[in-house]
Order: C-alpha cells, then structure tokens, then sequence
C-alpha cells in the first residue's frame, strides 16, 4: 500500500511530477489493484491550508481516502497523546501500520521522513530516483 502524508497530498495537488507520473500509472492499471491512500486526515490538514485542493487530488482514480473510523480514531487519538505527532502526521502513521486488510509493505510518501519513527518505510517524495523515477 502506498499512503501520501499531507506534504505528497499538497505535492500531487500541485504538479508533483513523480507523483503526478506515480497516480497517472496506477490509474492506468487498475487491474493490479493498486491505489494511493491518503488519510483523511492528511486530506483534511492540505485542504485546511490551500481551499480547493481536494478537487485536483481526488481527481485521480488511483487515488482513496482512506477514513478515520472508531478503531483509528482511537488509535489516532492515542498517538497523539503519546507524543507521535499532530492529527494528520499519526493517522498517516497508523495508515503505514499492519492491518488485518492489507497484509503487504506500506510505504509512506512524504517530503519530512524525520517526522515518523523508526521502522516505518518512508520515501522523500524529492529524493532522486523516488520510485524509480529521476
């Protein structure tokens, strides 16, 4: 599973290119089932800091808000008690965590890796080569 936290869901909002090329592939094959995942409340925070946004993100079908249901705002809830971060930054956080559904590697995109802590598999999203592209 592939999740954008809320700096790659600003970055794809506005022309990321890898990102850009990343969504319109994905789309591209549906039948592998492959989606990007963004939180909602990732979602929530890039559209509280640029109106609109949503409309150009959820603009690809590649793309699924994952939701914050009782079980993750729980959890949520606790992380940010435990000091993980803000709201956005842990429900990305509890997105990239195992689960029941999704028994694959989650990685998470982001531009601020040092936001998440070891042993959760980020990737800067301007890293050269991110996802193999250059």
């Amino acid at each position: 599973m592939i999740i954008l936290d809320t700096s790659a869901v600003t970055a794809l909002a506005t022309g990321h290119k890898a990102l850009n090329l990343l969504a319109g592939n994905m789309a591209r094959t549906p039948s592998s089932g492959d989606q990007l995942r963004l939180p909602a409340l990732c979602l929530m925070q890039a559209e509280a800091d640029e109106a609109h946004l949503h409309r150009r993100v959820l603009a690809f079908s590649s793309v699924a808000v994952d939701p914050l249901d009782t079980i993750s705002a729980a959890t949520v809830g606790a992380m940010i008690r435990d000091g993980y971060g803000g709201p956005d930054t842990c429900h990305a956080l509890y997105c990239a965590l195992p689960r029941a559904e999704f028994t694959g590697l989650s990685i998470l995109l982001t531009e601020h890796e040092d936001r998440y802590p070891p042993g959760v598999v980020t990737v800067d999203i301007n890293a050269p080569g991110m996802l193999g592209f250059h």
